[in-house]
C-alpha cells in the first residue's frame, strides 16, 4: 500500500512510518493539516492516516474538504479523543475507521488493510459514465450520446483514470503516476499531445465539452451541472 501519514508528533509518525516500511509498504509524511491536504490532494494513495488534532487545518477540516472535493481515499482518524461522541463526529466528518491513541501496530495494520481492500472492491466496476459519455472497462468500448468513439490503447487509459477522478482536478503528477508510470520525464508534452487528441476524440462533435484544462491545476472531466 502506498499510505500518506497525517500526524504532527514526530515520535508517533516515526513509530508509523518505521512500522509500515517494515511490512513493506511505502509512506509519505506530513507534519502539519495544511501540508497534509496539499499532498492528499495530488498524490495517489491507498489509504490515508489522518491524526485529529493537527496544527492549522485539523483532521477533521482536512477530511472534510478532500470529501467534498470528491476525493474518496480511504481514512483512518487516530485521536486521542475516544468517547462515542468523539468517533461519531470523525466517521460523520468523512472518516472511514477511526483508532484511539494509545494504540496497538498489528490493529491499525489490520484496519489499514481492511480499508485498502474496500476499496480495492470499489474499483471493480466495470462501467464509468460522465454525463453522456460511457465507458465499458470489458468490451473496451467507449461511446458518447449514443456514438462508439474510437480510441487507442493510450487514450483509453488516460480517458479511464480522468473517469475514475471524475469531478476532480487530475494533476499532471498524476497522470504522469497513474497513465505513464513515470516512464516519462515530467517536462515532456506528452500529455498535452494524449490530451488533445482525447479531446478532438470525446468533445469535438458533440454539443458541450467534458474535458475541460484547469489552469496552472490540470484536467478536469465533468458533466455540466
Amino acid at each position: 500500500m502506498h499510505i500518506l501519514v497525517i500526524e504532527d508528533d514526530t515520535s508517533t509518525a516515526g513509530y508509523l512510518e518505521k512500522g509500515l516500511k517494515e511490512s513493506g509498504h511505502t509512506t509519505v509524511h506530513a507534519g502539519d493539516g495544511k501540508g497534509g491536504l496539499f499532498l492528499a490532494m495530488e498524490g495517489d494513495y491507498d489509504v490515508l492516516i489522518v491524526d485529529r488534532m493537527l496544527p492549522g487545518i485539523d483532521g477533521l477540516a482536512v477530511i472534510q474538504t478532500l470529501r467534498a472535493a470528491s476525493n474518496q481515499t480511504p481514512v483512518l482518524i487516530l485521536s486521542a479523543l475516544g468517547e462515542v461522541d468523539d468517533r461519531v463526529k470523525g466517521l460523520k466528518s468523512g472518516g472511514d475507521d477511526y483508532l484511539v491513541k494509545p494504540f496497538a501496530f498489528s490493529e491499525l495494520l489490520a484496519r489499514l488493510e481492511a480499508l485498502a481492500r474496500r476499496k480495492d472492491i470499489a474499483r471493480t466496476k466495470t462501467e464509468h459514465q460522465v454525463g453522456d459519455l460511457t465507458m465499458d472497462l470489458l468490451s473496451r468500448t467507449v461511446r458518447r450520446a449514443g456514438r462508439t468513439i474510437e480510441l487507442q490503447p493510450r487514450e483509453f487509459r488516460l480517458l479511464e483514470y480522468l473517469m475514475r477522478h471524475a469531478g476532480q482536478v487530475v494533476t499532471r503528477t498524476m497522470l504522469l503516476e497513474g497513465v505513464w508510470d513515470y516512464h516519462f520525464d515530467p517536462q515532456t508534452n506528452v500529455i498535452d499531445v494524449h490530451i488533445s487528441r482525447l479531446r478532438s476524440k470525446v468533445d469535438k462533435e458533440f454539443g458541450y465539452p467534458l474535458l475541460h484544462t484547469v489552469r496552472g491545476a490540470g484536467y478536469c472531466l465533468r458533466a455540466p451541472e
